[in-house]
């Protein structure tokens, strides 16, 4: 079973990267087309802003190649928002696997943006699984997608927002599961044991 981490222009693969040596998955972090291809799973781990990665992306032909993938691909943070259609960050055009708009949080009394830090897990869906309800988990974000048709759980940070969606063999989440400590570790298992 071969895992790939994509290898991009933004990202925290090297933290992705110690999760998944934590779980000894046997995995490679690359750009190359036909590994990425041929992998079991791929994820597409995410800390950057988002018209650089997109246009990197575009560069390396990976835009295509992530959209038409068949097995299961786990967008993570900025991984999650470029799989949206568009991004209110410097106004981007995304992968658009789905038909979403990311948009800007806007700060308030209660709440600084980012959002950074822990913050719980409510779930509609059946992934991640039913133990990672109410479960604490780290986000660290200025950008958040709409609870929306794929919404698989839910946070709040000065409105509801997708914490977690899921379309076909697209899975993503918003926030960090390598830095959420058992749940984290225990939602990446969910995605590599898919």
């Amino acid at each position: 079973m071969q895992t790939v981490l994509l290898k991009y222009n933004a990202g925290n693969i090297q933290s992705v990267s110690y999760a998944l040596e934590r779980l000894a998955v046997d995995f490679e972090v690359t750009d190359n087309v036909e590994k990425i291809q041929s992998a079991d799973r791929v994820i597409f781990p995410g800390v950057g802003e988002a018209s650089t990665t997109m246009n990197y992306l575009k560069e390396k032909k990976l835009d295509q190649v992530i959209k038409n993938l068949k097995q299961p691909v786990l967008g993570i943070c900025l991984g999650m928002q470029l799989m949206c259609r568009s991004s209110e960050e410097n106004n981007t055009t995304c992968l658009g696997i789905f038909d979403e708009t990311v948009k800007q949080f806007i700060p308030t009394k209660e709440n600084k943006v980012p959002h950074m830090g822990w913050n719980q897990l409510t779930l509609t869906n059946s992934w991640p699984d039913r133990s990672a309800e109410n479960s604490s988990v780290y986000f660290v974000h200025s950008y958040y997608v709409p609870v929306n048709g794929f919404t698989t759980a839910i946070c709040n940070y000065t409105l509801p927002f997708s914490a977690a969606m899921k379309k076909d063999n697209f899975y993503a989440v918003q926030f960090h599961p390598e830095k959420s400590a058992k749940a984290g570790e225990k939602i990446l298992k969910s995605f590599l044991d898919l």
